[in-house]
């Protein structure tokens, strides 16, 4: 079964001096300040669309993860998943990383980096960012 999740953003002002609230509609979590000083220069306090995609991207490449390693009979007791999202203005979003650590017992560093790999091609997140270079880290802990 399909889902749609829907998130929402008032934006008031240009793009310079305004600032805008975006909205997580489906989760009901609450929203969040967003401008474009906490995009191109310093967040604080607020959040920006790569924040929004690397939350998006490492919970997504997180559960692919725990799914392909579970899958191989090497369930991870535990994943922690960083991204970092590169931001230039003028160009755009310029690259991703993922960087995992991960407490798989059983698997060989070998076994979770390739295991990590897959899930960085598969993730639904990552494939949808194909036009984006995406690169990763992966180590046991």
């Amino acid at each position: 079964m399909a889902t749609t999740r829907t998130a929402h953003t008032v934006w008031e002002g240009d793009l310079l001096k305004g600032s805008g609230t975006v909205t997580f509609d489906s989760s009901g979590i609450g929203s969040q300040p967003v401008s474009w000083p906490s995009r191109a220069e310093q967040a604080n306090g607020k959040t920006s669309p790569e924040e929004l995609i690397a939350a998006a991207h490492s919970s997504c490449f997180s559960m692919a993860l725990s799914h392909g390693l579970a899958g191989a009979g090497t369930p991870p007791t535990r994943l922690e998943t960083k991204a970092d999202v590169t931001f230039q203005p003028g160009e755009g979003i310029t690259g991703i990383h993922l960087s995992v650590r991960g407490e798989v017992p059983g698997l060989d560093e070998a076994g979770f980096a390739e295991a990590a790999e897959n899930a960085k091609k598969n993730c639904p997140v990552s494939q949808a960012l194909t036009g984006t270079t995406i690169t990763l880290s992966a180590e046991l802990a």
